[in-house]
């Protein structure tokens, strides 16, 4: 079966609250530019995940991502996660949002395949983020777009940030280099 096929599946029947994987490593997820990101990869950096979309007054926080980045990518991994969950501020597939990304804002770190944050349909890994049985940390609903969820080096979700808090903001930067 193609990982575009299990994508599709995993919408349609997203998986049962015992069926999510233990850790944020188990986590591999489709990639914009095809083939997939696995969390796996990450161990041993902090990771910042970040619901995104096109057309919303967020969308400039891109580039704040981008330079974080740029600066602490030997210890800190960005992956967004496009979603046309909010008043359809990402209607664009993933060619179109990927061409979005690296035209207007030079995103390089990694983007995830356009998926849902809520809802019946939400994405395993946001069941994963935001229920505190599975985070072991807090529950949390995504709010609006370009919500925050920071992983420790150790894979635990150590703090929640809300839309409105920019990636460049005095409490993002000292919970990356905490």
């Amino acid at each position: 079966m193609s990982f575009t096929f299990l994508m599709l599946l995993s919408f349609l029947f997203p998986p049962k609250n015992g069926d999510l994987p233990k850790t944020i490593y188990e986590f591999k997820v489709a990639s914009l530019s095809g083939g997939s990101i696995d969390f796996n990869d990450f161990k041993g950096q902090k990771i910042l995940i970040v619901n995104t979309a096109s057309k919303c007054g967020f969308t400039p926080q891109y580039e704040a991502l981008e330079k974080i980045y740029e600066k602490y990518k030997s210890k800190l991994v960005i992956v967004g996660f496009p979603a046309n969950n909010f008043l359809f501020q990402e209607p664009g597939n993933d060619e179109k949002i990927e061409t979005f990304c690296k035209n207007h804002y030079g995103v390089s770190f990694p983007m995830a395949s356009k998926i849902s944050v809520k809802g019946r349909g939400m994405a395993p890994i946001y069941q994963w983020l935001t229920q505190k049985e599975h985070n072991c940390y807090e529950d949390s609903r995504v709010k609006w777009n370009f919500q925050k969820y920071l992983i420790n080096e150790e894979g635990k979700l150590i703090a929640i940030f809300p839309p409105s808090t920019t990636p460049d903001s005095q409490e993002v930067i000292e919970a990356i280099e905490g």
